[in-house]
């Protein structure tokens, strides 16, 4: 499962989550853990999209959680991905992505991996943090049975 923090401009017009260019590498990304979009569940904590395209305000992302909740408690995912800082702050009440990427939490007796945010990649050119986000999603991959050197393999054979 990942969970992002709510809808932007597309996914507000086409009701899906993650259909904008963040959802294109989220798609991408999603595909080198060799998994397919339709295999992993994607929910927001928010689920309207704050005017001007803003971050949720406090109040909004409580009023959102108790269906953030219920979607967890159906899903019942082995591992949840947490994308960005506010997902990070609201699901776990944590702050501090870059400080708190890459480390295992726990939710609900739920393994959860905080890493940044597509949007955040598509916003910097630093080599770096794209390296540090395959890293996260490396060891997700392996709590859950894949390879990630199947994913490289792959890759050099393109």
């Amino acid at each position: 499962m990942f969970i992002g923090e709510a809808p932007g401009y597309h996914e507000d017009q086409q009701g899906k989550p993650f259909v904008g260019k963040a959802g294109e590498l989220l798609t991408k990304m999603i595909g080198a853990m060799q998994f397919r979009r339709e295999e992993v569940y994607i929910a927001n904590i928010c689920k309207c999209r704050p005017p001007d395209n803003r971050d949720p305000e406090q109040e909004e992302a409580y009023t959102c959680l108790p269906y953030l909740q219920r979607q967890i408690e159906l899903v019942k995912p082995e591992v949840i991905v947490l994308l960005g800082r506010i997902a990070l702050q609201y699901l776990l009440g944590i702050n501090g992505i870059t400080r708190h990427r890459g480390t295992w939490q726990e939710y609900q007796g739920v393994a959860v991996m905080p890493t940044f945010h597509p949007a955040a990649l598509l916003h910097s050119d630093s080599r770096s943090k794209k390296a540090d986000v395959w890293g996260d999603l490396q060891q997700v991959m392996q709590r859950l049975g894949k390879d990630p050197q199947e994913t490289m393999r792959q890759h050099r054979e393109q």
